[in-house]
């Protein structure tokens, strides 16, 4: 398989090495076993962006950045590169070489304007499950070549705007939505937010008091600068009198929350209660934080997708643990880049599977994703469809068709899902009336 050059280095944030072990890999395997029809049933592709599937290989890329020391995600890439492993070493997809390109776009619009044009002159047919803020710097690349973005991570307005654009989750938008609907439901009287102090961060503000509004809770809005290693200011702002009922709620990178929750940690507080997003702590930053003993404990998080421990996860655990990621120690199973990528992957060769003997090409794919058949994900997200009937009612994100959250807290050490199932928050998202009924959970898929 031909691979870009790409850094080793883990993600900052406290993102573990590979989980797993000989013990582990009988079980992991027995779990890759029910993801083989999915890999193995595609057809692939080579050359330009129209090629079709008489030639020998089926071109794709995933990036990320990696070795910034602030946004690192090299797990995405390092699992993109597990997954193409995986289906050469057993026979190829319907026998063509899958041919997975990765990227390091460096947290730079020039790093991902280059990956993007790398894409386009490899003729790639696809690229999967990325991660970059800058949109507006790679998506007119990819449109102008019709090659389908499937499974972004959803920083920047492009990938929930463009044609080519195929999200897979909501983004920070329904992160943050969902964040206000769980502190809601957690009984929080009043609400501060951190954010960045960005654009993007301005854009936060609103949807986390549209969130708020229906109950009337009261939101403080601080600023952040991400490149600041100290939040102390912020952090003794957000706890003011450490009322009953006061919250706090972040939405800040990786490296940047843990410096506020070292700030939180040396500031008095005893009724203040934390809640963030995936993204900016998952399941090694509370290992590494002292689990039940540090900051996060009882923390509340609002993710994308399921906890990590969910069965749900167990083919990626499989794929992670398997020969082909055998040195690929930057795949940690709770990073939702990770779980974007793999979902995205997925989503990627159930449509080139359902295109049968039919020619592969870009136009083919994304003919496949907005056909109206959903694609069912086993559970990771509800059924995903691009088709019009399912995009989000909203000029600023109609590709956006996932509009679901789960709600998660940090107990005995370990995030869990006190009530599993998606939390849709389209109504928050699209400014329209709440629904009727609790603010619970639906169920996951089975």
């Amino acid at each position: 398989m031909t691979n870009a050059p790409e850094s080793g280095l883990g993600p900052v944030g406290g993102t573990a090495p590979r989980r797993g072990g000989t013990a582990r890999r009988g079980a992991a395997l027995a779990a890759a076993a029910a993801l083989l029809p999915v890999l193995l049933g595609t057809a692939g592709c080579g050359g330009s962006a129209g090629a079709d599937s008489s030639d020998a290989t089926l071109t794709v890329m995933t990036w990320a950045p990696s070795g910034t020391g602030s946004t690192d995600r090299p797990g995405m890439t390092a699992l993109a590169t597990a997954i193409g492993d995986q289906v050469n070493a057993t026979g190829g997809a319907t026998g063509h070489h899958l041919r997975v390109l990765t990227c390091n776009e460096h947290n730079t619009a020039d790093g991902a304007t280059a990956c993007a044009q790398q894409a386009v002159d490899a003729g790639a047919v696809a690229v999967i499950g990325s991660y970059s803020q800058y949109g507006d710097a790679f998506m007119p690349l990819l449109a102008a070549q019709g090659i389908p973005y499937i499974g972004g991570y959803g920083l920047s307005s492009p990938e929930f705007t463009s044609p080519v654009s195929y999200p897979v989750a909501g983004g920070t938008p329904a992160l943050i939505a969902g964040s206000g609907r769980q502190l809601v439901a957690a009984g929080c009287r009043t609400v501060a937010l951190i954010r960045p102090d960005t654009p993007a961060g301005d854009g936060l503000v609103g949807e986390l008091a549209a969130a708020l509004a229906p109950e009337g809770l009261k939101l403080t809005d601080i600023r952040a600068k991400e490149t600041s290693t100290d939040y102390t200011a912020q952090a003794r702002q957000a706890i003011g009198t450490d009322q009953p009922g006061n919250c706090i709620t972040a939405a800040l990178s990786p490296t940047p929350t843990l410096n506020l929750l070292d700030a939180l940690r040396r500031q008095p507080r005893q009724n203040t209660r934390l809640a963030s997003v995936i993204g900016s702590f998952q399941q090694s930053v509370v290992d590494s934080t002292g689990g039940d003993s540090g900051p996060l404990a009882g923390a509340y998080a609002t993710g994308w997708y399921p906890p990590e421990a969910s069965k749900v996860w167990a083919p990626l655990r499989a794929v992670i643990n398997s020969t082909a990621a055998a040195g690929l120690t930057s795949i940690d199973d709770s990073d939702p880049g990770v779980e974007t990528t793999w979902v995205a992957y997925q989503v990627f060769l159930q449509a080139v599977q359902r295109l049968g003997g039919k020619p592969v090409t870009a136009k083919a794919l994304r003919n496949e994703l907005e056909s109206g058949t959903a694609i069912d994900t086993g559970g990771v997200t509800p059924p995903l469809s691009w088709a019009l009937t399912d995009m989000l009612a909203s000029a600023d994100a109609p590709r956006l068709v996932n509009t679901s959250v789960t709600f998660q807290q940090v107990v005995n050490g370990r995030l869990a899902e006190p009530q599993p199932g998606f939390v849709d928050v389209r109504w928050v998202l699209t400014g329209g009336p709440r629904p009727a009924g609790p603010n619970t959970p639906s169920p996951a898929t089975p």
